[in-house]
């Protein structure tokens, strides 16, 4: 019971610090949210590391933190324009790149005389198989520029109403797809694939429902901000 209130508490305080980050790129840049995105992605592949119970289910330890991605391309793909997402999921991609390479050369790196024992439990910890690494980017890229396809084409569908309907509609069918594809890449023929993919693509619509209130508190917070600037313009 214990660890079910920690989990829940660690995904109400990273959904509010998103929201948060999100709020900030509407006042003074977009940047700050692509920046936000890269960090998640970055984040997500780390703690992936680990896997981890969640109720009767088993994930990676990063499922939380890359499931606040998807929140992150809605809010973009809303208020900027699916250019801007695509720019998010692309800046995610290049820091995912740039994390492997650059575990892989710290792990083949000499360490010191006195640090050998320590430089073998980081390798072992973060030491991902190519066949990991290649699942991961292959689910990412699908399934988040998924994500901005059904976004939009609900808006359009719904005529830009029903924020919920679009939020969770576009989200909920990416997660599935991010979940497939890389469980089945990176786990055929080595564990049943069938209990992974069902109990990530649980978890994820736990966290895309529990994220839509926040959704629209993000819209109206921008809202306030654009009046604030609007004002300020008349003035």
């Amino acid at each position: 019971m214990t660890d079910v209130l920690i989990v829940a508490v660690w995904i109400l305080v990273t959904l509010a610090i998103t929201s948060f980050a999100a709020i900030i790129g509407k006042k003074y840049g977009v940047e700050y949210i692509i920046a936000i995105m890269a960090a998640l992605c970055v984040m997500a592949s780390i703690l992936a590391n680990k896997i981890v119970t969640f109720g009767p289910f088993t994930v990676p330890g990063g499922v939380i933190v890359f499931s606040m991605t998807f929140l992150i391309t809605d809010i973009l793909s809303e208020r900027w324009g699916k250019q801007y997402a695509r720019k998010a999921v692309w800046a995610g991609f290049c820091a995912n790149i740039i994390l492997a390479i650059s575990v892989y050369i710290v792990i083949a790196w000499q360490p010191a005389s006195y640090a050998t024992e320590i430089s073998d439990m980081f390798g072992k910890v973060l030491g991902l198989t190519p066949r990991l690494i290649l699942a991961g980017w292959i689910a990412y890229l699908i399934s988040q520029h998924h994500d901005i396809w059904a976004f939009h084409f609900w808006k359009r569908k719904t005529k830009g109403k029903h924020l919920w309907f679009r939020n969770n509609a576009s989200t909920i069918i990416s997660q599935l797809l991010d979940s497939v594809i890389f469980i089945f890449i990176g786990f055929y023929g080595v564990f049943p694939i069938l209990p992974l993919i069902l109990g990530q693509w649980v978890v994820k619509i736990i966290i895309a429902l529990l994220d839509t209130p926040f959704m629209y508190g993000i819209m109206w917070a921008m809202d306030r901000v654009e009046g604030r600037r609007t004002s300020l313009r008349l003035k």
